[in-house]
């Protein structure tokens, strides 16, 4: 029987549609498969081998959807620069329970995981041992990311376990350089390839700059509070003199 012109053309149509489709689809698994192996980690970098257990792939999942790029990037900089001063120092530690730490140390810049009145660093160690107790984590461990966490910034870190000091010492090295060059210049290039900066002084320095709009009081007493002030010249602070010679505390 012969095709009518009218049949002929749906059927070039609908071939014309499904090979465009077929393509299409191809296309797409083959950018879902690229960005998947694009955002793996690699087993080790710098001779420093990255956990992969379950507990710490998901730290990794809420990291990246919490934080920019450039944050997380910064996070696992932190690790690795952490881990090597440990092996400088011949210094042992929980591998997966301070990659946990630094994975998620900046967790609290972000608005997900930030309070109204808490200082970042306060909100980081909250959120990360809430995720950890949630997975089962014994109190003991998920004690030692809390504290690796809240005493990111703080000198008080070197009065604790030499391990809770590692996530400071690493975060450090990646926003200010301290004690960059003790480490092997190789190993300090191999992890800045393996996870690019991405302007992150410019990118850090203003997230800074909203956490502390967002929240001018949070950061009072810490690090961060003199900074904090000169971004808020409106914001009412406390005058530490006036607080003290106008104390209405019996004599």
């Amino acid at each position: 029987m012969a095709t009518s012109p009218d049949a002929g053309r749906r059927r070039f149509v609908l071939a014309v549609v499904s090979g465009v489709v077929a393509c299409i689809n191809a296309r797409a698994l083959t950018c879902v498969a690229a960005q998947e192996a694009s955002s793996a980690l690699p087993k080790s970098v710098a001779g420093v081998r990255l956990p992969d257990t379950s507990l710490a792939l998901a730290a990794i999942d809420l990291a990246r959807a919490a934080c920019p790029p450039f944050l997380f990037n910064h996070c696992m900089r932190t690790y690795v620069f952490g881990a090597l001063f440990a092996a400088r120092d011949h210094l042992t530690y929980d591998e997966e329970m301070i990659f946990i730490a630094a994975t998620l140390h900046d967790v609290g810049l972000t608005t997900t995981y930030a309070t109204p009145e808490h200082s970042f660093e306060m909100d980081g160690a909250d959120a990360a041992k809430a995720f950890l107790v949630s997975r089962g984590v014994a109190e003991a461990r998920a004690e030692l990311v809390w504290n690796a966490i809240a005493l990111h910034t703080s000198m008080l870190a070197e009065h604790q376990a030499p391990q809770i000091a590692l996530v400071g010492n690493g975060a450090g090295a990646d926003v200010f350089g301290y004690d960059l060059r003790t480490l092997s210049q190789d190993h300090v290039q191999a992890t800045v390839n393996t996870f690019p900066r991405l302007s992150f002084n410019q990118e850090f320095r203003d997230l800074l700059v909203d956490h502390c709009h967002r929240k001018p009081f949070a950061q009072r007493g810490t690090w961060l509070d003199v900074f904090c002030r000169a971004h808020n010249p409106g914001v009412p602070y406390g005058d530490l003199d006036k607080r003290l010679l106008e104390a209405r505390v019996p004599e």
